[in-house]
């Protein structure tokens, strides 16, 4: 089995920024993307970013596009998720999923995801 933990959501001022981590534990399997998704309020979940398992393809959502970065260090099985210029839009929970399946190319949609993490919540104020 694989256990995700995500830590680093809080509450930030607009304009502010905030770094999420992503600790992934177990059967991780040896090549595999990682991908942020986040749910507002009375919304359906939606992508943020996606990253290949070399960390060497990358892909963002349009509403994040310039102010979000998503890395990956492999030696400590994690996934970041750096945020800056944060607006209040950007109150959800975000939740961190891997897809074990190897592609080279990560996937934008949460189907090909098949573990998540427990989410951590991020409010901007205004």
């Amino acid at each position: 089995q694989v256990q995700l933990v995500e830590s680093g959501g809080g509450l930030v001022q607009a304009g502010g920024s905030l770094r999420l981590s992503c600790a992934a534990s177990g059967r991780t399997f040896s090549r595999n993307s990682m991908g942020w998704f986040r749910q507002a309020p009375g919304k359906e979940r939606e992508f943020v970013a996606a990253i290949s398992w070399s960390g060497g393809i990358t892909y963002y959502a349009d509403s994040v596009k310039g102010r979000f970065t998503i890395s990956r260090d492999n030696a400590k099985n994690t996934v970041y998720l750096q945020m800056n210029s944060l607006k209040p839009e950007d109150t959800a929970v975000y939740y961190c999923a891997l897809d074990p399946r190897g592609w080279v190319v990560p996937k934008i949609s949460s189907s090909a995801y098949d573990y998540w993490g427990q989410g951590t919540q991020v409010t901007v104020s205004s």
